[in-house]
């Protein structure tokens, strides 16, 4: 009987190793920020000035419309605008959502359509992947996208060569609450933020259930630093 208990210990405890791991490389594989390319100076932005008392709020949004109006209220309530970079197919599906977004004057940015990863697809899939995310969100609330995130912030030099021939810029970020995580609690997320150095940051979050219970406290402590918190386009001006 002990032996049996000892065996389903240690192969629990593999199995657990072993997730960890599997983990571990989705998170190095999906969510790290490429190392600069040859010719994106002036095209990648990860951050403002570091002397300039201003943050940017950067949301990524391919899923998370069930938190999204309560992220919605705890901004208009705080009187901030934020960037949107949404995706096509969340576009599509949520439209009176993307609308609202615009409506309450909010910046909305392109996010490809599929959530694919740039460096993994042809040229040809990553022009479609940001030409039809624009279409759609021209068609939608009339605004005409100039900043594409890409998911996952991958992208490689065919991903810098698009976006300078269609007059983009391409958004990564400097702070990142790594609020997808499954132990992104609240109090992780905040601590991961103040923790920065924050004046002429970009930060990067999701619409997580955890970083709506975050972002009250966030922005309060942000502020009390005198820094603002602005949309993308305006720290970049």
């Amino acid at each position: 009987m002990l032996r049996k208990i000892i065996l389903c210990i240690v192969i629990s405890g593999t199995f657990a190793f072993l997730c960890f791991q599997l983990y571990a490389m989705y998170d190095m594989m999906f969510h790290t920020q490429t190392v600069s390319v040859e010719g994106e100076e002036g095209i990648v932005i990860r951050q403002g000035s570091t002397e300039d008392d201003r943050i940017a709020f950067t949301c990524n949004v391919d899923w998370g419309e069930d938190v999204l109006p309560d992220m919605l209220d705890i901004f208009e309530q705080k009187d901030l605008k934020i960037t949107f970079f949404v995706s096509g197919r969340w576009a599509e599906n949520n439209p009176w959502l993307l609308r609202k977004i615009y409506i309450l004057g909010h910046e909305i940015q392109n996010h490809g359509y599929g959530h694919r990863m740039c460096s993994q697809i042809s040229e040809k899939e990553v022009i479609e992947e940001i030409k039809k995310t624009e279409d759609i969100i021209k068609n939608l609330t009339g605004v005409v996208t100039d900043t594409f995130a890409p998911p996952a912030g991958d992208y490689d030099k065919k991903t810098v060569e698009i976006c300078k021939e269609k007059g983009y810029l391409l958004s990564l970020w400097s702070v990142d609450t790594i609020d997808w995580r499954p132990d992104s609690t609240a109090k992780v997320i905040e601590n991961r933020v103040l923790n920065k150095d924050l004046t002429g940051a970009i930060l990067l979050m999701h619409p997580k259930k955890e970083t709506i219970k975050a972002l009250p406290s966030i922005i309060e402590k942000i502020q009390n630093r005198g820094i603002a918190i602005v949309p993308l386009s305006e720290l970049l001006n």
